[in-house]
């Protein structure tokens, strides 16, 4: 028996520090599609019970206010939406920002919200331009001389992170990442970077770079492949060849490789594409990849395939039934789940 667990113990120090870290996969009646409607700077749902023919949720509406929770500018755009590591809730993150009333490219903040029944949503919002005081670990290094000249904090998304220590003896957080721009800071394009969150949802840390590959990158999608044991980050890349591109990682916060050239999702040409959402069907262990081909008049809204590796793209076809797919993510749904929420669209309809 010592020498199992002495063997154990060896085979779990060998493993990257953060190897079981993954957002909570749960459900096995169907699929929620939470995403920036194309109608509109607000957060929309669709439901499924295969992961690629949907019907819009009252009609693709807003399911909240987005004045109420995006307190900078009023538009929610491309929701992340993911499960409490235990279970108990929902999570929601949001670029904060609303280009019908700024007319321009450029942002301030995200909205971090929380929700016991994927219905009645809590939320504070983080805009990046006061500084140090937003954040939760004031007296930390900061990334930037000055908050003030930001001008985007794009396409924030959640992973949930056990292995993240406070300091103080608690352990565990939500890793938020997202791209940022400071060019009066000296920055010449977009980057990643990354926070954390505490279990309350409420909180967060100073930005930290996330990799630097010398060219924009924006909306980085993470997930943990078991195939390999190491996690996979579809993102765009804005130098260099067109496209969204795989980059790996042995642990959540790197390295990251450079993406790789021989193997991406190239099946729109020219054409540009956005807003990279990757999920796994029931019981498959291989992966769907989604995003928005937005070149096009009328945009295509695809999901293509990948193999358990998360590799060889494949198969692309477009979403069905959604009015007006964008940016968004994609979560498994329990019967409950699904039953409730139509539920409630059925007595928002009357």
């Amino acid at each position: 028996m010592k020498t199992v667990v002495k063997f154990l113990m060896l085979l779990f120090a060998a493993l990257p520090v953060g190897a079981f870290a993954q957002n909570l996969q749960k459900g096995d009646y169907g699929y929620l599609y939470c995403h920036m409607s194309g109608r509109g700077e607000w957060t929309a749902y669709a439901l499924s019970r295969d992961g690629f023919n949907y019907h819009d949720v009252i009609n693709g509406d807003s399911i909240f206010s987005p004045a109420e929770h995006a307190r900078i500018e009023g538009g929610t755009r491309d929701a992340f939406i993911t499960r409490k590591h235990d279970g108990s809730g929902y999570l929601m993150v949001t670029t904060d920002m609303c280009v019908a009333k700024s007319h321009k490219w450029h942002n301030y903040g995200i909205d971090l919200l929380r929700s016991d029944d994927l219905i009645n949503w809590e939320s504070v919002t983080f805009d990046f331009r006061k500084g140090a005081e937003i954040f939760s670990d004031p007296d930390s290094a900061d990334p930037y001389k000055d908050y003030s000249t930001i001008v985007r904090v794009w396409a924030p998304q959640i992973f949930w992170d056990p292995n993240y220590d406070w300091g103080d003896g608690r352990k565990g957080g939500y890793m938020i990442y997202y791209s940022l721009w400071n060019p009066e800071d000296g920055e010449a394009y977009d980057r990643m970077y990354y926070s954390y969150a505490d279990e309350s949802f409420t909180t967060l840390t100073k930005p930290k770079l996330l990799f630097d590959w010398g060219y924009a990158t924006i909306d980085a999608d993470i997930n943990y492949v078991e195939k390999d044991g190491l996690y996979h980050m579809m993102i765009k890349k804005e130098g260099g060849k067109p496209g969204i591109f795989t980059s790996t990682a042995p642990t959540l916060h790197g390295p990251w490789s450079e993406p790789d050239e021989s193997d991406y999702v190239d099946f729109e040409g020219n054409k540009k594409c956005e807003g990279v959402s990757a999920f796994q069907l029931m019981g498959d262990p291989t992966w769907c990849i989604a995003y928005i081909e937005y070149s096009s008049n009328p945009k295509h809204y695809r999901i293509c395939r990948a193999d358990e590796y998360m590799k060889n793209f494949h198969s692309p076809q477009d979403i069905q039934g959604v009015d007006a797919p964008q940016h968004g993510s994609f979560m498994r749904l329990t019967k409950d789940e699904y039953d409730r929420l139509e539920k409630w669209a059925a007595e928002r309809q009357k």
